[in-house]
């Protein structure tokens, strides 16, 4: 008997309907001499330390760090999972051969092994189904194509060391920061501090874009600009700082006559937009539409079981060479939903070119891109989702956008001022986003100007502000982990990252989540922004590996290498196990010096103590830090002094406005809660990423 294991049960139903498989069991269907049944996602899960050693279960620093010389397997209590997994077991101990039908990639080859090896089963004959889409002409090629499972061995190892890594730092990091730091300033409930592997850089990431908006300072400056001929000319240098400076131009150019220098027009060809990634399409829908990461992976992936579009867990903007055939037949299908864009290309001479058709740069799975098939009613989120999706597969075949930048150039009284205007030639594939036309909004439009005309004109100054950089939405958070590598020096992990970013596409939006779960970050309206508790965290990590996408890039590095067999499984878990154990140590070092109070976050002399506040100890040379026990009815003590003093918690450097602003940690917000109740312990630590 043949059993094939698919990674849900909607999934293993689409296989089964292909194959003409028919009998409903419990737990599987059979028929044909085959049985196709399911998982749940993640079945089975690495143990706990105290399933180890039931001493492990008390969390203590002499036992960190933890690395078992083994890993062992357990059953996720999920409800249903047990009995699943016994229904799987008898199967695959029957089968004959055993055919992995889960995802597509390392982490479907990581559910199918672990649950084939609790099993006992991880000496059967198994082969390897890898499918793009769930389409009936999709299972077909995929079947007619099975591989040997064990050519994915490389892939296996690679998705078992992530696991065990993150495993392995997570645990020993969250128990360390945890039991060290628990109890802030010495009393109260524990607060389970998590830290993870990719969840900990991307919270760094919004504590610095907030610290730097809550330091910004603005800075006024003045623009020269002038209207001629109902046009906007500005002044070509630099804009003033200093208002003086400013009038002194604007009145050299004042009562003078402005002459036309130089007319320049350059056509400029904007190509379509490429095939969505799951990243890129998360993006677009939070800009577009304000839908969260996690939830357009959700509408993505319902759109996926019902057989609408291609696999969403994506990193790939392209189509391999072998999916040109189908693309004709998929637009033809789509001449239902889309008579009137489709009309325009001429499907027998479709254009392919390298930004739509690149085998080098399809990894797991190519684009998302519709199937074709007639979509049924569904939700709100799934209708913006495949509408997006389906808009963009068009497009990319459209032809490019053609437009004339002109740039007219004049002087005044020997003082340079250009105009810059922009003429749509021919709308190509932006005639299919209107909305986005209209955001973008176009330059103006300029008159016909000839080279030498002289004419009055009216010069004017515009006074504006320095705005501080935007605090992070969903959409520019997402851009900021897929483009991580901006963020690391070493040049060979910056190329790592370009590639990959920090955590995958699959697994980003769960991270946003989890830090929101956790009370490190919070939304308003769009943006993201951290909490006291975040902020905390990242000022109590002194690893800065632990804080950088850094770590990520190395690992990123060697598994990728290690997908390629290009080195040993084993070699990499030994790095990781002594990276752990030097970070324990290192951090162990760094006790509350109750000598001191602590260092001025202003300008680093050290602080003293006063009859009603705390303040700077460099007071006379002008250094205006005072902090001040007593904030919105909080008191805090001695010891919480010392700490949020020593640990540089606050934000460096700060503005002070009579009270203590700092202590807030945030521009809104209450005090900073120094003693928050705790939390469950359980799944915390061991949580992927």
């Amino acid at each position: 008997m043949k059993v094939i294991i698919a990674e849900k049960p909607s999934v293993a139903r689409d296989i089964a309907s292909v194959l003409d498989i028919k009998q409903s069991r419990k737990g599987f269907i059979e028929g044909r001499g085959c049985a196709v049944t399911w998982a749940f996602g993640h079945l089975v899960t690495l143990q706990e330390p105290g399933e180890y050693n039931p001493d492990l279960k008390r969390w203590t620093l002499d036992s960190l760090p933890f690395v078992p010389e083994e890993f062992k397997l357990k059953l996720i209590t999920n409800r249903g999972v047990a009995e699943q997994f016994q229904v799987i077991k008898k199967l695959f101990g029957q089968a004959e051969e055993i055919i992995c039908a889960t995802d597509a990639g390392r982490e479907g080859e990581l559910i199918f092994r672990y649950i084939l090896a609790l099993s006992g089963c991880d000496k059967k004959n198994i082969r390897r189904l890898w499918l793009n889409s769930l389409t009936p002409e999709a299972i077909h090629a995929a079947f007619k194509d099975l591989k040997d499972g064990h050519d994915y061995d490389p892939l296996y190892a690679a998705a078992r060391c992530r696991s065990e890594s993150d495993w392995i730092v997570g645990l020993n990091a969250t128990r360390y920061y945890t039991v060290r730091h628990g109890r802030i300033g010495g009393g109260g409930d524990r607060v389970l501090w998590s830290i993870g592997r990719v969840q900990t850089p991307v919270l760094a990431m919004i504590v610095e874009r907030d610290d730097t908006i809550l330091q910004f300072q603005s800075q006024p400056f003045w623009e020269l600009s002038t209207h001629y001929r109902e046009v906007l000319f500005r002044h070509s240098g630099k804009r003033f700082e200093d208002r003086e400076k400013a009038e002194i131009m604007l009145s050299q150019v004042t009562d003078h006559d402005f002459e036309i220098t130089r007319i320049s027009a350059k056509r400029k060809k904007e190509q379509p937009p490429q095939l969505f990634d799951l990243t890129s399409l998360q993006r677009e829908l939070n800009k577009i539409h304000g839908i969260s990461a996690s939830d357009t992976l959700a509408a993505t992936q319902n759109l996926y079981e019902a057989k609408l579009v291609t696999y969403p867990r994506t990193d790939s903007r392209y189509l391999s060479e072998d999916m040109k055939p189908r693309v004709p037949q998929i637009m033809e299908q789509l001449k239902k939903q889309q008579p009137v864009h489709i009309a325009v290309l001429d499907l027998k001479a479709l254009s392919f070119s390298k930004r739509i058709i690149n085998d080098k740069k399809v990894t797991d799975h190519h684009a998302i891109i519709p199937t074709g098939m007639y979509p049924r009613k569904f939700g709100a989120y799934e209708q913006l989702v495949y509408e997006a999706i389906v808009t963009q597969f068009i497009a990319a075949f459209y032809p490019a956008c053609i437009k004339n930048i002109t740039s007219v150039d004049g002087i005044s009284n020997k003082i340079p001022f250009q105009a810059k205007g922009t003429q749509v030639l021919d709308p190509g594939w932006s005639t299919l986003f209107p909305a986005k036309k209209k955001a973008a909004g176009d330059q103006q439009i300029l008159p016909a100007f000839e080279k030498g005309e002289t004419a009055p004109h009216a010069p004017f100054l515009r006074e504006g502000k320095t705005s501080p950089p935007k605090h992070f939405t969903e959409n520019s958070l997402l851009g900021a982990m897929e483009a991580a590598g901006k963020f690391v020096e070493d040049d060979k992990l910056r190329e790592v990252l370009k590639e990959r970013g920090i955590g995958t596409p699959a697994t980003r939006a769960a991270i946003i989540e989890t830090l929101l779960r956790r009370n490190y970050i919070r939304r308003e309206k769009k943006q993201l922004r951290c909490t006291d508790m975040g902020r905390c965290l990242i000022a109590l990590i002194k690893d800065p590996l632990l804080k950088s996408p850094e770590l990520t890039g190395e690992w990123e590095k060697k598994l990728k290498q290690i997908e390629r067999g290009e080195l040993k499984a084993d070699n990499f878990m030994a790095e990781i196990t002594d990276y752990i154990r030097s970070m324990i140590s290192k951090n162990n070092s760094g006790q509350l010096d109750n000598s001191r109070w602590g260092s001025c976050p202003l300008c680093g002399k050290e602080v003293i103590k006063g009859k009603r506040a705390y303040g700077c100890s460099d007071w006379k040379a002008g250094c205006p830090f005072v902090l001040k026990p007593d904030c919105r009815g909080k008191k805090l003590t001695p010891k919480q002094i010392q700490f949020l003093l020593q640990q540089h918690i606050l934000p460096h450097p700060v503005r002070i406005e009579n009270e203590l602003r700092m202590l807030i940690l945030s521009t809104r917000g209450h005090p900073i809660d120094l003693t928050p109740p705790s939390g469950k312990r359980q799944n915390h630590e061991t949580k992927k990423d």
